[in-house]
């Protein structure tokens, strides 16, 4: 038997033993009324070894326990912080230490009722008056020190992670507030925020490749949804809503790396009567005000790129930059030609591609040479089916993208509301699908028959969790709670199917 074992046995041992004497080790609740952070902030001036008269009383995880005969010390993790207890002889009642010493573990869950006091060096503590046991550990947490080491498994047990890593712990309390920030930036504006659709009869609002199930009760297939409802929210633009925005998931059955999922989280905000150039001013106020409430700060670096939000945004031109960087006219060039600079450049495509996915190739290549912070404009109609055109420039829709770090973090644009012109792009969009492009989008006609009723101008915007991730400059998996795995067949399992 191993020494993992041999504490496993251990543990379930003494589980047995408190059930044989009556004690639940897992109770229905324990009534702390203090928790580890209320305690250090409304102690903070207590001197060492100054004791503070009353009952005091937490619950949490006992990280650590250090048993050194007449005294025992033990750190406490509740959720909101740490705290030191201590169970020391001629202080703490005699039963307390002796259920301590014989029960509790590192890993327990446990409730300590004492008076407050500073050690002589300086650790603020509770000195325990009576201990109980709230939830029995039987796995033994990872070492202190090392945490989990392999990342596959640091993933998989996500709550270890968070556990033992206070970083981590913190980045997802960040998570949390980055999008409370979104929610009250659109909230402070007048936008109202809206539920749209999760299962959808076509796949609309964006050019990706979408999951597919089957609708029992309705007996049909459906779509998990691949925008943030766009072609809902353009519905409810129709409606008479002036603002709306949604926060959720969304789903694209595509390839994953360092930002990009197939499950995630995005923002979109429809802004009726505004067109491109109000959305840009909106987004830009919206990215320094998360970056000044989550961080404090403008600045980042990410990877080799070093960019300041609080500096004055620049607007690229897709085509332009593009033919400045590869030589390539965009507009003039053949297919053949765009092929032959992708192979040149040694940038990756689907052989038969469609020509806007051939361009979009080609501005990914030069995409990456940007910090920004930078808006890219000027997109070509055939990467852009949803967006008005540039009446200065038909061959050119009103789009925005910011870029950070060279890559685009958000998309929006002047939202096309001619019902003829969207019809048009659509059977185009048909087109292509039928040919074998598997991101191109369908034919909505319902969608059609709305704007036929009439959409005022409308801008609408929409950044995924990315741009978390940007900020926090990590690969986009590692800002997930819990990213989803291949699972592991159980030893059971293993069995059970060689039979």
């Amino acid at each position: 038997m191993g020494r993992q074992d041999q504490i496993i046995a251990e543990r379930i041992r003494k589980l047995k033993e408190l059930r044989e004497q009556g004690i639940n080790p897992y109770p229905n609740k324990y009534d702390a009324k203090d928790n580890s952070a209320q305690l250090q902030e409304k102690f903070a001036k207590l001197k060492n070894e100054e004791h503070v008269k009353g009952s005091f009383s937490v619950a949490g995880r006992l990280m650590t326990a250090r048993d050194m005969g007449k005294i025992a010390f033990g750190t406490l993790q509740d959720g909101y912080g740490k705290i030191q207890i201590v169970l020391q002889d001629g202080e703490t009642p005699k039963k307390v230490f002796e259920f301590f010493n014989k029960f509790v573990d590192a890993g327990d869950f446990v409730g300590v009722e004492g008076c407050i006091f500073r050690t002589k060096r300086g650790e603020l503590s509770v000195l325990a008056k009576s201990i109980e046991m709230v939830a029995k550990s039987i796995l033994p947490l990872p070492e202190k020190w090392h945490g989990i080491q392999d990342d596959e498994d640091r993933l998989r047990k996500r709550y270890l992670d968070i556990l033992m890593n206070q970083e981590v712990r913190e980045m997802f309390i960040r998570k949390a507030k980055f999008w409370n920030v979104i929610r009250k930036f659109l909230l402070d504006r007048g936008f109202i925020e809206v539920e749209t659709p999760t299962l959808e009869n076509s796949a609309g609002g964006a050019s990706a490749t979408p999951f597919s199930t089957h609708h029992n009760a309705m007996d049909m297939d459906v779509y998990l949804r691949i925008s943030m409802g766009e072609l809902w929210q353009k519905k409810l633009m129709v409606a008479g809503y002036p603002k709306t925005f949604e926060i959720g998931r969304q789903f694209r059955n595509e390839g994953m790396d360092a930002e990009h999922l197939q499950d995630y989280t995005q923002m979109e905000f429809y802004w009726g009567y505004t067109n491109y150039e109000d959305g840009m001013k909106l987004v830009e106020e919206m990215y320094k005000t998360l970056a000044k409430e989550l961080y404090g700060k403008t600045k980042f670096k990410v990877g080799e790129h070093e960019f300041d939000l609080g500096k004055k945004w620049e607007k690229i031109d897709y085509a332009d930059t593009i033919k400045k960087t590869t030589k390539i006219d965009i507009f003039k060039a053949t297919n053949e030609q765009i092929e032959s600079k992708l192979k040149e450049l040694h940038m990756e495509y689907e052989r038969n591609s469609s020509r806007a996915s051939l361009i979009d190739s080609l501005w990914k290549y030069c995409r990456k040479k940007i910090s920004g912070p930078a808006f890219l404009i000027g997109t070509p109609v055939e990467v852009s089916p949803l967006a008005k055109r540039d009446p200065k420039d038909s061959r050119k829709v009103e789009r925005f993208q910011p870029i950070l770090a060279g890559s685009e973090v958000g998309n929006g644009y002047s939202e096309l509301n001619d019902p003829f012109d969207q019809e048009e792009r659509f059977k185009e969009q048909q087109k292509m699908k039928e040919s074998g492009d598997k991101e191109a989008q369908s034919h909505d006609f319902d969608f059609v028959e709305a704007l036929k009723y009439g959409m005022p101008p409308t801008c609408g915007f929409g950044f995924s969790e990315r741009l978390f991730a940007f900020f926090e400059g990590k690969p986009i998996r590692e800002t997930v709670i819990f990213p989803l795995m291949k699972p592991i067949k159980k030893e059971n399992e293993q069995e059970s199917s060689n039979k």
